[in-house]
Order: structure tokens, then C-alpha cells, then sequence
């Protein structure tokens, strides 16, 4: 929805609508029952309040998992057509060598628990993240930049997610990236839109398994007592790796925190993309270079709220 105009020469999704109303809709389904499902469980679509401390205020009964259940496997079927599709479009050559982070996990595609690992031969506890990573300022930003304390920028994402534990991803996702060519490491950001897309399958096939499995709990939480301490961990948001730090007192208080999102621990290779991006394509003309660069941002996050959708863009060509 937000990408894709990108490869197809659209401002965004409104206009490829005027085009092709089929594929929008369809995306605009798939979308919904993503909506519906954190509702379901979260007590609505964006920032669920469903969840507390210790579980959940209220948990569904299994009957009422049925419903969407069905509509998943419809979810899956149109995101398996989603990767056939964006898999044919037009990428620039633009093969990186990045050093991926994210989490790992013995038995499941990373979400919420694990080690953190790399490309590069890292494997740590969550814990001694601040051991290992840094955030700092630069003279021509605002914007904090997280770095690795000895090798400098990474690449926090889909694409790390992948390449460092395709071998978690459901079968359905991984035979879906081996139909389309995509191979068990991509390097090119401008692919991201395909793992995203492959990530879609694995999130609707884990739903499944999910519902499948579930029975309805006594209770929907535990009981938990406050106690002063520091606690810390690691997950995966859509856009990467996602690191808190608190340090509360004995009522629960919050007393500090800490969260390096994963805007800022790309904010460093994602210039670098710009950087290099630039120097390859300085000969298109104004208009086409700016879309690029606009669009080598949005390969690490398309949202609507994050992303850049506009861009001054300045060359000077003495």
C-alpha cells in the first residue's frame, strides 16, 4: 500500500487505484483483517489497551477465534499472491554488504524473545545490549544515531530478520521466496518490499497455528507485586529490532527508561544508502533522483507517519 507506488511510478496507493481498483482493494482486505485480529485480542486496531502487566484484562473464548480464523486463510492465500507479485517488480542494482542484527530464537521466526545475533559473528543476551551498542549525536542531525561500538552502522529489519533465520520462517514462506528467486540472503534494501511481503505469510500461517492450538486460560492474567529493579528486552517491530531499558521502584513507578527504536539504529546505514546511492545515480535528472532517494528511505520504513514523503534534494555538479 505505501511502497509499492514507489516501483510503479504512482505519488501513492489513491492513484494506483484510479489504475488497477482490484489490487488496492485486495491490499486494503488484507489490511483489515490485521486490524480486526489486534481488536479482537487488543481491544482495538492501533495501540491496543487490552494488554497489563501479567496477561491480558480479557482473553477471547476459542469460539470466538472461528470467524477470523477463516478469514486468515484467505489472508494467507492473498499474501502468497502478494510476494508472486512484487517479486516482479523492477529493482535498482544496489547490493550492499551490511551487518544484519535481530533476534534469534530456537524455534520460532523472531518476535519477542531470543539472543540478539549478526552477520558478523555477534551473539548476546538482550541484557548486554548497551555492552555492545551506543547511541550518538552528529552535527547535522537531531536525530540520534545507534551505532555498534566497534564496527559503527547496522541494518535492523526485514531483510536482517531473514537472512540470519530464514530456516524459522513457516513452509509456506519459505517455499513461496525460493519460488520466486528471492534466495536465502538479500542484500538489495530496495527488496525489502518482497520480505515484507513473505514475513505477511509467515505472520498469517503463525496466526493459524496460534488459534489452532488455543485453549482459553482460567485466568486471563497472573498476578504480579511490584519490586524495584531494572529490566530489559528486545523486539521485533515490523521496521526492526526494538530495544527498552526501565528502571522502576518498588510501587512500579517507572524512575528511568531507555528505548532505541528501530528508525534510529538505521538512521545511520540509511544515510549511507543516500551516500552511495547518489554517487551512482548523480546523472539521472532532478525529478527521478529525488523519487529514488525518497524511495531508499522508505525501504526501511514506508508508514505513513515516519516515513519521508518529501525531500529537498540539492546538487551541486562543479
Amino acid at each position: 500500500m505505501l511502497h509499492a507506488p514507489d516501483f510503479l511510478g504512482y505519488a501513492d496507493a489513491i492513484q494506483i487505484a484510479k489504475d488497477h481498483p482490484a489490487v488496492v482493494h485486495k491490499a486494503l482486505q488484507l489490511k483489515k483483517v490485521g486490524n480486526d485480529l489486534v481488536t479482537l485480542i487488543g481491544g482495538r486496531e492501533i495501540h491496543p489497551i487490552n494488554v497489563r502487566v501479567g496477561g491480558f484484562y480479557k482473553v477471547p473464548r476459542k469460539a470466538d477465534l472461528a470467524p477470523i480464523a477463516e478469514r486468515l486463510k484467505w489472508a494467507r492465500d492473498a499474501a502468497l499472491e502478494t510476494v508472486r507479485w512484487v517479486a516482479t517488480l523492477k529493482f535498482p542494482d544496489f547490493e550492499q554488504d551490511y551487518e544484519f542484527v535481530a533476534l534469534t530464537h530456537p524455534d520460532e521466526y523472531p518476535f519477542n524473545e531470543g539472543r540478539l545475533i549478526s552477520n558478523r559473528g555477534m551473539n548476546i543476551a538482550v541484557r548486554e545490549y548497551e555492552e555492545h551498542f551506543m547511541e550518538e549525536h552528529v552535527k547535522h542531525s537531531n536525530a540520534l544515531h545507534s551505532v555498534h561500538k566497534e564496527r559503527g552502522s547496522y541494518h535492523v529489519g526485514p531483510l536482517a530478520r531473514y537472512n540470519l533465520n530464514f530456516e524459522k520462517l513457516s513452509p509456506s514462506a519459505k517455499q513461496v521466496a525460493k519460488d520466486v528467486g528471492l534466495g536465502l540472503v538479500v542484500r538489495n534494501p530496495f527488496k525489502s518490499i518482497i520480505v515484507r511481503s513473505i514475513e505477511t505469510v509467515h505472520a498469517c500461517e503463525e496466526a493459524l497455528r496460534i488459534i489452532d492450538q488455543y485453549e482459553m486460560p482460567e485466568r486471563p492474567f497472573v498476578d504480579v507485586k511490584p519490586r524495584a529493579g531494572v529490566g530489559c528486552g528486545c523486539t521485533e517491530a515490523p521496521r526492526g529490532m526494538l530495544y527498552h531499558r526501565y528502571r522502576i521502584d518498588d510501587d512500579g513507578i517507572i524512575l528511568e527508561a531507555k528505548i532505541v527504536p528501530p528508525t534510529s539504529q538505521n538512521q545511520k546505514t540509511i544515510e549511507s544508502d543516500l551516500r552511495r546511492y547518489v554517487e551512482r545515480n548523480v546523472d539521472l535528472n532532478q525529478e527521478q533522483l529525488t523519487w529514488q532517494c525518497e524511495q531508499a528511505v522508505r525501504n526501511y520504513d514506508p508508514c505513513i507517519s515516519c516515513a519521508t514523503h518529501f525531500l529537498k534534494l540539492e546538487i551541486d555538479r562543479e
